[in-house]
C-alpha cells in the first residue's frame, strides 16, 4: 500500500507542479481579460440573485424542469464546501506553509471567471434525457470538438469524473468524517462509514428532488454555524491576527522568511499546494459544478454564471480563509509538518474551545463533507447516465455507498493523493473545451450584458 501511495503521489506531483499550475491559472487569466473582469463586474448581480433566492426560495426541483437557481447553487456550494475547507486548508498550510493561502486566493480570483464560463456553457448545452433535465462538460466538450475526437474526449471526461468524484472524492469526504469522529468520540471509522453509507443511499434514492431539498436546507445552516464558530476563535486569538496575515503574503514569495515556518517549503511547493487544495475546495475549472448549474431553471445562462461566481467567493474567500486564519492565529502549525489535515484544524480550534474543539470540527466536518458526498454523487450520476443510461444509476449508487465504507478505513495520505490525481486529470479535457468555446462564451456573456443594460435603462425610465 505504501509503494502504491508513493507512486500515485509521484504522478500527481508531476501533474500539479507544472501542467495544471499553468493551465488553471492561465485559463482563469484568459477569461478574466476576455470577459473584462466579469468576476468583479457581475459579482453584485450574482450576490443579489443568490441571496434573493435564499430569501424567497422560489421554485422546487422537478425531473422535467430541473432545480431553481438557488437550489442549483446550493448544490454547487454543497459540493464545494467540504473537507477542502477544513482538512484541505490545514494540509496546504502544513505542506506549503502560510504562503499557500495567498496562492489559493489568487487561483480562486481567476477561477471565478472560469466558473462563470463553465456555468454559461453548461446552461447553453443542457439537454433532456428520459424526461430529466441534465447537462455538464460532456455536452459542451462535444460541442467544442465535433466528430470522433469530441466523443472520445467527452467519454474520457465522463469516466474520470465518475472515478474522481463518485469514488475517490466521496472517499476523501468519508475518510475525513471518520477520522474526525474517531478523534472526537473514539468511534471506529468503519462504523462511521456504514452510517454515512446508509444515510447517503436514502438521499440518492430520492433523485434530483431529494438532493435539491437537502442541499438548500443544509448549506445555509452549516455555513452560518461554521462562520460564527470560527469568528469566535479568531476574535479571542486576535492579538495574533496581524502576524497571521503578514505570514500569508511574506511566505508566498519567501517561504522561510518567518521563523518557525514549515521546513523545506519552496515557492513552487507553496504554489502547488495552494492551487491544488484551492481547486479541491472551490472546484473552479474542474468541470464538476457545471452539472448543478446546468439544471438550473433560469431566463438566461448569464444569470447562473453570476451566482456561480459568488459560490467560489463564499467557498474560498470566506469559509476556507476562516479556517486558515484560525490555524495561523492558533500557532499550532508544526515546523516539521507533522500535524496536518483534520487533526491540525481540531488542534487549532481546541486552543479556544478546549476538548470541545475536536467535537466542533467533527460536527462541522460531518455537515460539510456529507453535503459534498451528496453533491459529488449528483455530478457523477449525470455522467453515468451519459455513459450507460438511467438504468445504471441504481447500481452506481450502491457502489458509491460501498466506497464510502471502504475509504473510511484507509490512511488519509493515500486517499488525498488519489483524489488529487483524478481531480487533476479531469481538469484537462474540461479546460480544453472551454478554451475552444471562448468565442461563444464571449458572445453569450455579451448578450447577457446587453440584457442587463436594457433592464437598468427600463428601471430608470
Amino acid at each position: 500500500m505504501t509503494v502504491f501511495s508513493n507512486c500515485i503521489q509521484s504522478i500527481s506531483d508531476i501533474l500539479w507542479n507544472s501542467v495544471l499550475l499553468f493551465l488553471l491559472c492561465g485559463t482563469g487569466i484568459w477569461f478574466t481579460i476576455s470577459l473584462r473582469f466579469v468576476q468583479l463586474r457581475r459579482f453584485g448581480t450574482g450576490w443579489n440573485k443568490l441571496f434573493g433566492g435564499l430569501i424567497h426560495k422560489s421554485g422546487k426541483a422537478t425531473k422535467e424542469e430541473g432545480m431553481s437557481s438557488f437550489q442549483a447553487v446550493a448544490t454547487a456550494i454543497a459540493a464545494q464546501v467540504g473537507t477542502g475547507n477544513i482538512a484541505g486548508a490545514a494540509t496546504a498550510l502544513a505542506a506549503g506553509g502560510p504562503g499557500a493561502i495567498f496562492w489559493m486566493w489568487l487561483a480562486a480570483f481567476f477561477g471565478m471567471a472560469t466558473i462563470y464560463a463553465e456555468a454559461l456553457m453548461a446552461q447553453k448545452f443542457k439537454t433532456t434525457i428520459d424526461g430529466q433535465v441534465t447537462g455538464g462538460p460532456v455536452y459542451y466538450i462535444r460541442a467544442a470538438f465535433k466528430g470522433t475526437f469530441g466523443k472520445i474526449l467527452a467519454g474520457i471526461f465522463a469516466v474520470l469524473i465518475t472515478l474522481a468524484l463518485g469514488f475517490m472524492g466521496t472517499g476523501v469526504q468519508a475518510n475525513s468524517i471518520a477520522a474526525s469522529f474517531n478523534t472526537a468520540f473514539g468511534i471506529p471509522p468503519v462504523i462511521v462509514g456504514i452510517f454515512l453509507a446508509v444515510l447517503a443511499f436514502f438521499i440518492f434514492a430520492g433523485g434530483i428532488t431529494r438532493i435539491a431539498s437537502v442541499t438548500e436546507k443544509l448549506v445555509p445552516f452549516m455555513a452560518v454555524c461554521y462562520i460564527v464558530g470560527s469568528l469566535i476563535v479568531i476574535i479571542i486569538n486576535g492579538h495574533a491576527l496581524p502576524a497571521a496575515f503578514s505570514s500569508i503574503f511574506i511566505c508566498a514569495f519567501k517561504p522561510q522568511a518567518i521563523a518557525g515556518g514549515v521546513i523545506g517549503v519552496t515557492i513552487q511547493k507553496s504554489m502547488r499546494y495552494g492551487v491544488a487544495r484551492g481547486l479541491f475546495s472551490n472546484e473552479a475549472g474542474m468541470g464538476s459544478t457545471p452539472h448543478a448549474h446546468a439544471v438550473a431553471n433560469v431566463p438566461h445562462p448569464g444569470d447562473q454564471g453570476c451566482v456561480a461566481i459568488v459560490s467560489v467567493f463564499i467557498d474560498t474567500f470566506v469559509i476556507l480563509t476562516l479556517t486558515a486564519i484560525v490555524i495561523l492565529t492558533s500557532g499550532m502549525i508544526q515546523p516539521d509538518g507533522s500535524l496536518t489535515g483534520t487533526a491540525l484544524s481540531q488542534a487549532a480550534f481546541s486552543t479556544v474551545y478546549g476538548s470541545f474543539g475536536n467535537v466542533f470540527i467533527a460536527v462541522c466536518l460531518f455537515f460539510f463533507a456529507f453535503s459534498t458526498i451528496v453533491g459529488w454523487y449528483f455530478f457523477a450520476e449525470q455522467n453515468v447516465k451519459y455513459l450507460f443510461g438511467t438504468k445504471a444509476v441504481k447500481g452506481f449508487s450502491i457502489v458509491v455507498c460501498a466506497c464510502v465504507i471502504f475509504f473510511s478505513t484507509l490512511k488519509v495520505e493515500l486517499v488525498w493523493n488519489m483524489a488529487d490525481l483524478f481531480n487533476g486529470l479531469m481538469v484537462v479535457p474540461n479546460l480544453m473545451a472551454l478554451l475552444a468555446l471562448s468565442g461563444l462564451i464571449w458572445k453569450v456573456s455579451h448578450e447577457f450584458d446587453d440584457i442587463m443594460k436594457e433592464k437598468k435603462s427600463a428601471a430608470k425610465s
